[in-house]
């Protein structure tokens, strides 16, 4: 039996914006099946001629991805419920490679793992306490 791909799929596959899986799934799938290749040429000469679907506008121009101060809030836990809620959503169920990449490269670059108020506050206190001249 054939596995079946929808087109926002296959747009997704074409915009590299599939969680790895569900792309190397549709890579195995190419190997086999012409049908699925001319579904892709298809998916490009649309394209070409300007035709786009409002999934894949969204898909190409990254709408809806947090950005990186937004994310830098959600580690830090200081956006509200519902827009940490959505960023999770983006993380889990969407599998959202740009929002995951960029929360990656944020954590490497505040040291990994977020750290509480009190103990930045401590840092800050620590690294400063000289210049202050007790």
């Amino acid at each position: 039996m054939c596995e079946q791909f929808s087109v926002t799929e296959l747009e997704a596959y074409l915009d590299e914006s599939l969680a790895v899986e569900r792309m190397a799934a549709i890579e195995r799938a190419l190997r086999g099946r012409p049908d699925l290749i001319q579904r892709l040429a298809e998916i490009n000469a649309r394209r070409d001629c300007g035709v786009h679907t409002i999934g894949e506008i969204w898909r190409r121009r990254h709408i809806g991805v947090p950005t990186r101060d937004e994310l830098s809030q959600y580690l830090r836990g200081a956006l509200p419920h519902d827009h940490a809620a959505y960023i999770r959503f983006r993380l889990a169920t969407l599998e959202c490679r740009y929002t995951a990449a960029n929360l990656r490269d944020i954590q490497s670059q505040r040291g990994e793992a977020p750290t509480s108020a009190a103990a930045r506050r401590r840092r800050f206190y620590d690294s400063s306490v000289e210049q202050l001249g007790e």
